[in-house]
C-alpha cells in the first residue's frame, strides 16, 4: 500500500479519523505548553510555526514539508474533510487510506471539489472579501521570482471557480515542488505588505492566497487532478453564508 500521510491541522484537541493516514498536527504550537494526546505539534525542526496567524494551516503544511518522508503528503483541515464512501457519522464518511490509494492510481493530486462563485471571478471575490493589498503583493512576487507562471495566474484569476480549503493529496516530488513554489512566492509576498494594523480575520492572508496559488500551480505544471467530494464537520449556515457573500461584493470594505 502506498506510504501515504495526510497533515490534519488543527489548533485545539478534536476528534481525529482513526485512519491510519491521518497525522493530526497542533498548528500555531509555539508558546503552547500543552500537546493534545496523539497529536505532533508544528514548531519542531524546521519549522514557521510563529506565523500561524498569518499562514494559518500553512505552518503545519511547511513543518510536514520539511520534516516528514512519506510517499505521499497530503493537507485538511480538523473540520474539512475528504469525502469517502463509508457510512454512519461524517466521521465514518471521512476518505480512507485505501480509498486515497485508488484514487491516486487515476490522478496525481486530489483536490475537493470546486467551489463555483456564479457572479464573481476568483480576482474579484478576493479583492471584495480582502484587502487587494495581498493579492497584488502575491502577483508582484511571481512576476518576480516566477514570471513564466504569470499566464496561468491571469487565467485562474479569471475563471469563476477554484479547489480552495488548502486541501490536497500529491505524491512527494510534487510536493517538494510545490511548496518550494508557494512558500517562496509567500515569503516574497510578506515582505512587501504590512499587515499589522489589518484585522485578525485578514491577517490571516497568507493561507487565503494559499487557497488561490494551488490551482495557478496545477495549470502551469499541467498536473493531472481527481477531484474528491468534500465535507465540513460541524453544521454550516448556508443562508447567513450566502448573504455575507452578496454583501461583500456589494459593500466589500464594510462587511470585511
Amino acid at each position: 500500500m502506498k506510504d501515504i500521510k495526510v497533515i490534519v491541522a488543527a489548533h485545539l484537541q478534536y476528534r481525529m479519523p482513526s485512519d491510519g493516514i491521518y497525522v493530526p498536527v497542533l498548528a500555531g504550537a509555539e508558546g503552547k505548553a500543552e500537546t493534545p494526546p496523539g497529536y505532533f505539534r508544528d514548531d519542531g525542526g524546521d519549522n514557521i510555526s510563529s506565523k500561524n496567524k498569518s499562514y494559518c494551516e500553512l505552518t503545519c503544511l511547511y513543518w510536514a514539508w520539511k520534516n516528514t518522508s512519506s510517499d505521499y503528503l497530503g493537507l485538511v483541515h480538523y473540520r474539512r474533510h475528504f469525502r469517502g464512501r463509508g457510512r454512519g457519522d461524517k466521521f465514518s464518511k471521512i476518505l480512507t487510506g485505501e480509498e486515497a490509494a485508488g484514487l491516486l492510481a487515476q490522478a496525481d493530486v486530489l483536490v475537493p471539489k470546486k467551489r463555483h462563485y456564479y457572479i464573481e471571478t476568483n480576482y474579484s471575490q478576493y479583492v471584495h472579501a480582502h484587502h487587494a493589498e495581498g493579492l497584488l503583493a502575491a502577483e508582484a512576487a511571481i512576476k518576480e521570482l516566477s514570471p513564466e507562471y504569470m499566464p496561468s495566474y491571469n487565467k485562474v484569476m479569471a475563471e469563476r471557480s477554484g479547489h480552495k480549503f488548502n486541501m490536497f493529496i500529491m505524491s512527494r516530488p510534487l510536493a517538494e515542488s510545490y511548496c518550494g513554489w508557494l512558500f517562496s512566492v509567500l515569503a516574497e509576498a510578506e515582505k512587501n505588505i504590512d499587515i499589522s494594523g489589518w484585522s485578525a480575520r485578514e491577517q490571516r492572508v497568507f493561507g487565503y492566497l494559499a487557497e488561490r496559488l494551488l490551482d495557478v500551480w496545477l495549470d502551469h505544471n499541467g498536473v493531472a487532478f481527481k477531484e474528491v467530494p468534500y465535507m465540513f464537520m460541524e453544521r454550516q449556515n448556508w443562508p447567513a453564508k450566502i448573504a455575507k457573500f452578496i454583501k461583500r461584493k456589494f459593500c466589500p470594505r464594510k462587511h470585511r
